[in-house]
């Protein structure tokens, strides 16, 4: 039992495997306390902005909580990852509101600025790890510029999806799915991959 009690709970990778899933259920349960306002008598747009406007109070203590728990967390990261979990843990919230709100366009806006934030943090991680020279050698600049253009294509055709919700909320989300699909589908499907790059 004494040669046991030596060696437990001192291998790293399982201290940090505990460490990281920590810190991710206790993002996971801050994002949660920000509740997707009631569809129930909402009419119009400006209603929609206003239940949306009243979870200020809410979505600046989910910020100050992540910021705080990331500033315990990075020493073991960095910021743009940092960052770009937090757009990841607010995905949830942005389906939720354009699922309750589906017919509205300020809904499909805040699910489509959630993507592009998530393209953007993306783009700024690859453009850092390029810079700082964390890629791989075998990653030449053609591979990189392929990176940096299926990033801008993606969001392009996604900013076109959500323009689309100016005619209607369900054309702007049918476009979506299909560039969604096309990302899935296209290195299968002879001619999408162009597309897409």
């Amino acid at each position: 039992m004494g040669e046991y009690n030596q060696i437990a709970g001192r291998g790293l990778e399982r201290i940090a495997a505990l460490s990281d899933g920590l810190f991710a259920v206790a993002i996971t349960l801050i994002v949660l306390e920000i509740h997707v306002p009631s569809a129930e008598g909402v009419h119009t747009e400006a209603q929609v902005l206003a239940a949306l406007a009243a979870l200020y109070p809410r979505a600046i203590t989910y910020l100050m909580s992540f910021l705080t728990l990331g500033i315990f967390w990075v020493g073991q990261q960095t910021w743009l990852h940092l960052a770009f979990l937090a757009i990841v843990a607010v995905m949830p919230f942005s389906t939720e509101f354009l699922a309750n709100f589906i017919g509205f366009r300020t809904a499909l806006v805040l699910y489509w600025l959630n993507v592009l934030l998530l393209g953007a943090a993306l783009l700024a991680a690859w453009h850092y790890a390029r810079k700082a020279g964390l890629t791989n050698d075998d990653v030449t600049p053609g591979l990189s510029h392929a990176v940096y253009a299926r990033i801008l294509k993606a969001q392009t055709l996604y900013a076109v999806g959500a323009a689309l919700c100016l005619i209607s909320t369900t054309w702007s989300i049918a476009f979506i799915v299909l560039v969604q699909l096309n990302y899935v589908f296209a290195p299968k499907v002879p001619g999408l991959a162009r597309i897409t790059g």
